[in-house]
Formats: structure tokens, sequence, C-alpha cells
């Protein structure tokens, strides 16, 4: 009998190529080899599905926040599109309607109602969306390979936000107040909200950010606010865009990280953020003792490092194994990283969905929750802590799973010893950090798991 290594796959594993969710989260898209698909957030369901296109792959598929429109952008090993060109989709049709074709390739994306910024490697373009797509202006950034760049989508907002000439700098430009879509349906009960008074002061276009490059830039739908990232991932820094004074500093971690994202609650005052580390943070924009402080926080002016905001809460996303491998091997010839899985890459946004906590006879009150989806098809609702009788892995209360989501690795990555005695002593107060981290940590609530994007039935 051959008991040599071999590998099991799933039959139909989920390839997405990329995901991502609508200003307001209600909607999100998703590409596959197949084509691109829409669905609603929550609850979890199919909208409409692509799968006409043929002869290539697409990178990304992204909605136009209150319109039928798309924009794709090809890419994978064979591309539908080349990696110059920006296609609009108007979904309701079922058709292309439009391209732009430029001299080089696209870097990213960022639309809402009436505009599209198209980023490449050193500059911005601005197109003004109508019958016709005309455009407007074009503005120089610094080297930007990620092309970040992120526009306020919400009723009379103005804000677009993408790198300036110099490293780490965000340079802010606001555009025609957004129009609200016009309502269908009976007269809402509430009456439409008007648009702001104009500043008393001329707001600031240029925010020194961080010293090293940008990793991300990420505004709410009303573009009040700024949060950035930078290149090394330890800090999320949270900016005000009229005056430019910064508000707040968060710490995701000690050790360095790619952050993915950041995401503002919709009333703004919570803030997601996720990284390779493969955990979702949650911080609060409140004033009060809502994030975790360090103990050690007479030591700040020696060492600003524990003058530091936790998050008050977060959830791990699990990892997935690509295939499980079986093997004559004994355990104790393996390596002991062979088992360790890349950390789950995933896109976070937030939703109202009601309360697992209800009185009899009266319906639950809404709260905000978050999603959580990653690149191997899972979908995550996770609600947040409310007290400590709600930290568990799900509540008593809470929607029952429709199976069971991949279970969190337990390996931690190795760390490098420091070589000098300060930097031991150092070292030596995060770990006692840590470990009171891990004693007093809120975990959020995991409340349903599903999968999406199998083209089988779309999960």
């Amino acid at each position: 009998m051959n008991l040599a290594r071999h590998s099991i796959t799933a039959t139909n594993p989920i390839q997405i190529f990329d995901t991502r969710f609508e200003a307001d989260c209600q909607i999100f898209t998703t590409t596959t080899p197949a084509g691109f698909a829409v669905y609603r957030t929550w609850p979890l369901k199919l909208i409409r599905k692509r799968a006409e296109f043929t002869g290539g792959t697409l990178a990304a598929a992204v909605p136009c926040h209150t319109s039928s429109l798309l924009f794709l952008l090809g890419g994978g090993r064979s591309p539908l599109y080349p990696p110059n060109k920006v296609v609009v989709w108007d979904d309701a049709a079922g058709e292309e309607v439009a391209e732009l074709e430029f001299r080089e390739r696209v870097r990213g994306l960022a639309c809402r109602r009436g505009w599209l910024a198209v980023s490449f490697r050193r500059r911005i373009v601005l197109f003004e969306v109508g019958e016709t797509i005309v455009r407007r202006n074009e503005f120089d950034t610094c080297d930007n390979p990620r092309g970040l760049l992120a526009m306020a989508t919400g009723a009379y907002s103005t804000l677009l936000a993408f790198p300036g000439r110099q490293m780490g700098h965000v340079q802010l430009v606001h555009l025609s107040p957004c129009i609200p879509p016009t309502p269908v349906g009976p007269p809402p009960s509430v009456p439409p909200s008007r648009p702001p008074p104009p500043p008393s002061k001329h707001p600031v276009s240029i925010i020194a950010a961080h010293e090293s490059s940008l990793n991300t830039l990420t505004v709410p739908q009303s573009g009040r606010m700024l949060a950035t990232t930078s290149s090394r991932g330890t800090l999320v820094r949270i900016w005000d865009t009229l005056s430019g004074k910064l508000i707040r500093v968060f710490r995701r971690g000690s050790d360095k990280a790619e952050i993915y994202g950041v995401a503002f609650r919709p009333d703004e005052k919570e803030v997601c953020v996720w990284s390779d580390k493969g955990t979702v943070h949650v911080f609060s924009l409140m004033s009060g003792p809502s994030n975790r402080q360090s103990s050690l926080s007479p030591l700040a002016s020696l060492i600003p490092y524990f003058d530091s905001e936790w998050s008050y809460a977060q959830y791990r996303i699990p990892a997935q194994a690509s295939h499980i491998s079986l093997s004559s091997s004994t355990s104790s010839s393996r390596s002991p990283t062979a088992d360790i899985t890349d950390e789950e890459k995933c896109m976070v946004g937030w939703i109202e969905a009601p309360s697992d906590r209800s009185e009899p006879g009266r319906d639950p009150p809404m709260q905000h929750q978050l999603i959580a989806l990653t690149y191997s098809g899972g979908w995550y609702r996770l609600s947040l802590p409310q007290g400590t009788s709600n930290i568990s892995s799900l509540s008593a209360g809470g929607t029952p799973l429709s199976s069971s989501p991949p279970k969190a690795s337990s390996h931690s990555r190795p760390r490098t010893n420091s070589v000098s005695s300060i930097t031991s002593r150092t070292e030596k107060g995060k770990e006692r950090e840590r470990d009171r981290d891990r004693k007093d940590n809120r975990e959020l609530i995991l409340q349903e798991y599903r999968k999406y994007g199998r083209w089988d039935g779309w999960g």
C-alpha cells in the first residue's frame, strides 16, 4: 500500500479575484474567473450574476453609489480588457455603455454619483459622469503604486483625497456637492437632510500625515474625517479634513503589518481596521474610556509606545488552507511551520442589523454590526460586545450558523530577540502589555457564517 504524500483539493475551490462594498455597504460585488456578481450584503443574497464574459477575466467591478453603473477593470493571467482601460457597464441594461483608454496602467478607482477619479502611478485624472463622460481635471501625486484615493459619497459631500506630491502627504480637493438620489416610492417619514452651511474658513488642502509612504486612505460618507495608515502598519491616524488637525491616533499593534483597509461606522462613532495579521480591530472615536489604554502610560514621556490607544474589541479571521496534506511521515519529522497557512485576506464593512437581545413582544432594536468578506468565499457577520456577558464565540440568542467557520490558527509569528538592554526592557514591557491584553480582550461576537462566490449556486 502506497502511503506517500498526497494532496486533497476541494472539488470546487472558490476563486475570488476581488470583492468590494458599495459606499453604504448595502451591496457588494465580487469577481471570479467566470465573471462578476452583485450580492445583497445582509441578509446575504445573490442579486445578479454576469457570466457572459468570455475570452478573459476581470480584476475588479467597482459599483457606483446609488447608480446602476459599474466600472470594470481587466486583470488576471488572461485579462478581459487591457490594463490601461476602464469599461463603464450599465447593469440595468446589461451592456457596456462607454470605455476610457489611457496611456498607462490604471492603478485604482473611486466614484460617487456624477464623478469618477482614476488613479495612476503618479497622477489622478478626474471625470464628470452624466449623459457623457467629460474629463475635468488632473493632479500630480508622488509615487502611488497602490493607486490610493478616496471619495466621500454622502449627500452634499464634496471631498476627494489622494496622495500629495511629497511622500506621506495627502491632498484634499473639494468637488461640487453630491446631489442626493431621488427617492423612490412613498415619501419618507423623515424629512430629507438639508445642505450643511458653508465652512467659515477655507479648508486645508494638504495634510502631512506620515513620514513613510501611505498604505491606505479612507474617508466616511460625510467627508468630515480622514483615516490614514503608512507602510509600517502600526498606527491609524484620524484627521479633521476641514482644519487638518490630528484628532486621534490608534495603535493596531507593535509589529509591522500590511493594513488592508479602514472603515468608518456610518454614524462616525467607531472605526474598524483589518490587516494581513488576520485580525479585525474596532476602535471608538467617542471621548471616554472605551479604547484600551496602557497600564504603563506614566512612562509615555520616555517611551511614546505606552501612550497609545488600543482596540477595545477584535476578531481573528481564521486562515484557510488550500488543501489538506496526507503524509506517511510522523509528526515529529515535520517542520514546525508546515501547517501554518497565510492569513486570510478580507474586506470589512458596516451594516445595521437587529440585535440578538430583545424584549418579549417587541421588535429587536437595530444595531451596527460588521460584515467580513474573505477572498476564499467566507462571509462573517460580527456584532459588537456590549458587556462581559457577551464575550463568547456566539451568544445564546444569536442566529444559528449555516455552517461552522474554520478554526483560527493558534500559531504566532516568531519574533527576533533584542540586542540592546534598553530595547530588551521595552520588549518586556510590551510583552506584559500583550499578556494583559489577552486577559482584558473583548472579542467580537460571531453571529452568522455563510459561503459566497460559488458559481454552482453562488453560496
